[in-house]
């Protein structure tokens, strides 16, 4: 009875969407979770439109009232400075996480996956194709994803350790009262950390306002934190919540023979737009499929080749977003992204195009190849600058 095609570990939204999908194959699914249902997540919870397409092509599901907040509007901003303030945008909507990754789960368990939960996973045998949980208990799998996010067990498992702290984000948040007079806009603001951004989004019932930026950069996450707490008019006396945040530097092996990674765990967030929870659902769908053909053929530890060429496209977006990263947060090319952003209506609309899911960074490549001459020029002043003596 714990023997299972596929063991998912980790049931968000990578994980649900690689349970159903490998259910859907035909395949027999266990999800081991330490958190029991539902729990809280550190996200601010924008849900893009291409989210909403991941979720209706993998869950069958549509956005609601119930679940999501729909805003229209979106206002960008450089500590406090509104930069743009957008309306009519493409829709998007949010979502508080708790509430949402419960739904895919309860999916996922409701077409027949078998749940461990509340129960870490402690040991993974990869010779037998074993894996131990808290309990004592020993499940064996043929193929085995690993969707436990940024800290993944499965990723330490196969490669000693899970990220590089030097790398990666990291980000606190809050969740704070709405204000009577708050708006529902969108609000980004791009200077409230080093590397990284601020974020103020409403929801039904409260406003979720969070910092994050490139860990080895930010000395001093939680005076960012309170200086843009202060800023967007939140209560102060709430206790931060803190999490690493892999985005801008997704593994390029995730995974090895018949075990793979996915979503946080693999390091796939957009360092640009915070896109986190479509990655999430594609690539762990995308995982499933991967294991569901290499046990097709005989073959589970094909299930690596077969997800790489699947994930791939995933990872080449997150190369570009990260060269557009440069422009926007190198000392050398900040300002000018910022009075670019501030005058342009064009790269405005593309950055909303970016969320709804209408537009590729593909799609920007011949912006940023127009920008190149100019960025490499500001950068080597920049490096001229720095080493002459003061």
């Amino acid at each position: 009875m714990n023997a299972f095609d596929v063991i998912v570990i980790g049931s968000g939204p990578a994980g649900s969407s690689a349970a159903l999908t490998a259910l859907k194959s035909g395949l027999s699914v266990a999800i081991v979770d330490k958190a029991t249902f539902p729990r809280d997540k550190l996200c601010g919870g924008l849900f893009t439109g291409r989210s909403e397409k991941a979720m209706k092509a993998i869950f069958g599901l549509d956005v609601t009232s119930d679940l999501f907040l729909r805003s229209e509007r979106m206002r960008f901003s450089a500590k406090g400075r509104v930069l743009a303030d957008i309306q009519n945008t493409p829709p998007m909507h949010l979502t508080m996480r708790r509430d949402f990754d419960a739904m895919l789960h309860e999916q996922a368990t409701a077409n027949g996956a078998v749940a461990f939960l509340g129960q870490p996973a402690q040991a993974i045998d990869k010779a037998n194709q074993t894996l131990t949980i808290k309990n004592g208990e020993t499940l064996t799998y043929k193929t085995l994803i690993g969707t436990d996010g940024v800290s993944s067990f499965v990723a330490r498992s196969l490669f000693g350790r899970s990220f590089d702290p030097e790398t990666i984000g990291f980000g606190l948040e809050i969740e704070t009262p709405m204000q009577p007079d708050r708006d529902d806009a969108v609000e980004v603001d791009f200077d409230a950390a080093t590397w990284g951004y601020g974020w103020s989004f409403p929801k039904q019932k409260s406003l979720t306002v969070g910092v994050g930026g490139i860990n080895s950069r930010n000395d001093s996450m939680k005076a960012n934190m309170a200086t843009y707490v202060d800023q967007v008019d939140g209560d102060e006396t709430l206790k931060y919540k803190g999490q690493y945040l892999p985005f801008g530097d997704y593994r390029k092996q995730p995974g090895r023979g018949a075990i793979l990674l996915a979503g946080d765990a693999a390091g796939l967030v957009d360092p640009i737009t915070g896109e986190g929870i479509a990655l999430a659902m594609e690539s762990g769908a995308h995982a499933a499929e991967a294991c569901a053909e290499a046990i097709k053929s005989g073959n589970p530890k094909a299930a690596y080749e077969l997800y790489f060429a699947k994930v791939r496209p995933i990872q080449k977006e997150l190369d570009q977003a990260c060269r557009w990263r440069l422009l926007m947060f190198h000392k050398a090319t900040e300002g000018y992204f910022k009075k670019a952003f501030e005058r342009g209506s064009h790269l405005q609309m593309k950055y909303l195009q970016l969320l709804a899911g209408e537009a590729s960074y593909n799609d920007l490549r011949g912006a940023l190849i127009k920008r190149l001459p100019k960025l490499a020029f500001r950068m080597i002043k920049h490096k001229l600058g720095f080493r002459q003596p003061s």
